[in-house]
């Protein structure tokens, strides 16, 4: 089985902030989910698995370069291949706008992400120290070039 893979829509956000609550230590709101929406440089994906939301992907274009802020997939939907299959299509839409360099954090212990995005060709570039909160830990700074 494969997840669905397609555009975010204004009717995921309930169900995205809710993953995002059970995940996540500061989660996103419903509304920043709906602002993304409306700006025309952001470029969210949403994942489905049987009919399910069970997690998103998106960027921030900025001209050739797309900052990727967010890969989540809920818990219990984890180790199916969901993140690789929205990472995918995502740099994929991406390159189709013309974005030749990906760049992205992740939390330094995040050991599966770290894995997960060296398999997409991203290498670690550097350490923003103390830059996530709730626990505090730095970020592995990774990028993908062409």
């Amino acid at each position: 089985m494969k997840p669905l893979i397609r555009p975010l829509r204004a009717e995921d956000a309930p169900a995205l902030a809710q993953i995002e609550r059970e995940i996540f230590s500061m989660p996103w709101s419903e509304h920043a989910f709906l602002e993304l929406l409306e700006r025309s440089y952001h470029l969210y994906l949403a994942a489905e698995w049987e009919g399910m939301l069970v997690g998103c992907a998106g960027l921030t274009v900025l001209d050739n370069e797309g900052d990727i802020e967010k890969v989540m997939v809920r818990e219990d939907f984890r180790r199916r291949g969901i993140a690789g299959s929205m990472l995918r299509e995502l740099i994929a839409a991406g390159e189709s706008l013309g974005i030749t360099e990906f760049t992205l954090e992740v939390r330094a212990g995040n050991a599966p992400a770290i894995r997960l995005y060296e398999k997409f060709g991203f290498v670690s570039e550097g350490i923003r120290p103390g830059f996530y909160e709730k626990p505090a830990e730095d970020a592995v700074i990774m990028w993908r070039r062409q």
